[in-house]
């Protein structure tokens, strides 16, 4: 009788060491070799997610972690988001945060060109979890937008160019509001008053950083391009900046000429005088400071491409000095392509 007792609870110690390490194995133990990263949409599986982590890292105990997920009833109460599976996570932690949304933020990143709504939509669609047919409804939902102070006409000043920590699966409300919350911070008294000085509204001034950002990608040539700009609308000369032309035709053109200067558009700067009533694309963060500290030379009101084109402009102040820096350009210009010509021959 004595050995049965004994027997029984030898049998019992190791059932009961046998549940405690299965209990360690899954509560306190790593079950991952390295790092995972996950992208849970609606609908995901278990299955798909345990198979996303597998061809990232070794599980050293799949069928622990089968168990897990399906103790956690992740096939009904999985939720969306991006995670980020640890090396040192049991599999118990990494259940909880898939049932319970413990998400790892994400970078959006709003940077290069960003001209025409559809480019906005897909650059955010491509990294969030909202697609790109929500993002350009919300650009035409007039209601949403006037909640936001803007409007289809100033829709790229509500951006700011910049990296943004946010949770993959934010809607595009939120992810609009994140942008609003940035420029309005660009926006401070001071920047107001740099503004006012120049003779411009916050809204002038994002107009004329938006033709900034069109006519050039070489930063430090911005506060000369936009003296040059702030020199016209001083002496009310029609801007005539080939970038607002680029916009009346959807930036669907490799070249401006003279037939396209005519189309009738309230943002053709060669038919009418003063701003056009929005911004043409996103201006960065330079382009804006470019407008509220100018460069504005000895008054200078042309500028065009470099003939040794290095990315840079020549300025000038008489219409004269103008017409031969650009015949110089167009004299490069044809130089080049003849040399391109006789190359291919």
């Amino acid at each position: 009788m004595k050995r049965l007792i004994l027997g029984t609870l030898s049998l019992v110690a190791v059932l009961l060491a046998f549940f405690a390490f299965m209990w360690l194995l899954d509560n306190r133990f790593s079950n991952f070799e390295g790092g995972a990263e996950l992208y849970v949409r609606p609908g995901d599986r278990p299955e798909a997610v345990i198979d996303s982590i597998a061809a990232q890292t070794k599980i050293k105990h799949p069928k622990r972690l089968e168990r897990v997920f399906a103790n956690y009833s992740l096939d009904r109460l999985m939720q969306p988001g991006h995670y980020r599976v640890g090396s040192h996570m049991p599999s118990v932690y990494v259940a909880r945060m898939l049932r319970h949304g413990w998400q790892s933020p994400v970078n959006l990143v709003l940077s290069g060109t960003l001209r025409r709504p559809c480019d906005i939509a897909r650059k955010i669609s491509r990294q969030m979890m909202v697609d790109s047919a929500t993002v350009m409804a919300a650009f035409e939902d007039d209601a949403l937008l006037a909640r936001l102070g803007a409007s289809r006409t100033t829709l790229f000043s509500l951006f700011m160019p910049d990296t943004y920590e946010m949770y993959w699966t934010d809607d595009i409300g939120k992810i609009l509001e994140r942008q609003k919350k940035a420029v309005d911070a660009f926006w401070t008294e001071e920047n107001l008053a740099l503004a006012a000085a120049q003779g411009l509204t916050r809204h002038e001034a994002t107009v004329v950083a938006s033709i900034v950002k069109g006519e050039s990608n070489y930063a430090p040539e911005f506060p000369k391009i936009a003296g040059v700009y702030l020199n016209r609308l001083d002496r009310g000369m029609k801007l005539q900046a080939d970038p607002t032309i680029a916009y009346c035709y959807d930036y669907s053109m490799n070249r401006i000429l003279y037939r396209h200067l005519s189309i009738d558009s309230p943002y053709n700067t060669y038919l009418y005088a003063g701003l056009p009533p929005g911004p043409i694309a996103v201006p960065t963060r330079a382009c804006l400071e470019a407008v509220l500290h100018p460069d504005r030379g000895n008054g200078n009101l042309y500028f065009c491409a470099d003939p040794s084109f290095n990315g840079t402009h020549r300025f000038s102040t008489t219409y004269g000095e103008h017409l031969r820096n650009a015949g110089e350009f167009q004299r490069a210009l044809g130089k080049r392509a003849a040399d391109k010509k006789k190359a291919s021959v």
